[in-house]
């Protein structure tokens, strides 16, 4: 049960655009609907007919007692053939990989496999690594940047949701769950992880030593390195994608306008 409820709480954060309805709630100072309990009725067993790997997940196509559906998770190493039962999920409708440049029909986005977690191979360990690389225009290890990076300065946004990367950060208590406004330039990109991409930015302001000058924001918008972008996103703080991915503050839902 523990690892069942460990895991429905990473469901959440994993597939967060599919949450953007319980967050605009949020945002509007309502109450979100609490998570379902859930028994083993609702739990996704059968027999594995086909999968494959691609950008961080597994998708599986799962004959049910009734019927075939495809079922996507963190990625996992699993066997065709085998029977297997994974945690129950959210249900997307039709999903279109660019990866494998595939639709899927129908497609439910799960925790993975219910009971404890299977033990990585070092091959999958080393693709979930490689999906978050970034490239960028740090060449030194950690946050500190060269100096190209740690020259940068970018003028604050305005308004009165407007914020430098150093306030958004020390105050990441007090904007959770607010959408904000952060202008910046693009230093990391990682493009396609978890289905979005991921944007590190910085406009000046802030100290490597603290950890106050570098921003994460993830979003679909397609920009580029180097780029100077307003970023108009949802701060959560705490939030754990699992393989050692922890956020204290992380900017999600974004979208980028030069």
């Amino acid at each position: 049960m523990r690892y069942l409820i460990v895991s429905i709480v990473m469901l959440c954060l994993w597939v967060a655009p599919a949450l953007a309805t319980m967050e605009m709630a949020v945002q509007g100072g309502l109450t979100p609907p609490p998570i379902p309990e859930v028994d083993a009725k609702t739990m996704l067993k059968g027999k594995v007919m086909e999968t494959m790997t691609s950008a961080g997940y597994t998708y599986i196509n799962l004959q049910m007692e009734k019927e075939a559906k495809w079922v996507a998770i963190p990625e996992t190493k699993v066997t065709v053939g085998e029977t297997m039962e994974f945690q129950p999920g959210i249900e997307m409708g039709s999903h279109y990989s660019k990866t494998l440049k595939r639709t899927f029909p129908n497609i439910i986005f799960s925790g993975g496999i219910n009971g404890p977690p299977p033990k990585e191979d070092k091959e999958v360990t080393v693709r979930k690594q490689a999906a978050h690389t970034s490239i960028g225009l740090d060449t030194t290890k950690g946050d500190g940047g060269s100096s190209l990076a740690a020259n940068i300065k970018v003028s604050k946004a305005s308004g009165e949701n407007a914020f430098t990367v150093e306030e958004v950060i020390t105050k990441r208590a007090s904007l959770a769950n607010k959408r904000v406004v952060v202008r910046g330039k693009i230093v990391k990109v990682s493009k396609g992880v978890m289905g979005t991409n991921w944007y590190h930015l910085r406009d000046g302001s802030g100290d490597a030593a603290k950890k106050s000058n570098n921003l994460v924001a993830t979003g679909r918008t397609e920009m580029m390195l180097g780029d100077t972008v307003t970023a108009n996103g949802t701060i959560h703080t705490d939030k754990d994608f699992g393989s050692g991915y922890f956020y204290e503050v992380i900017m999600e839902e974004t979208a980028f306008t030069p």
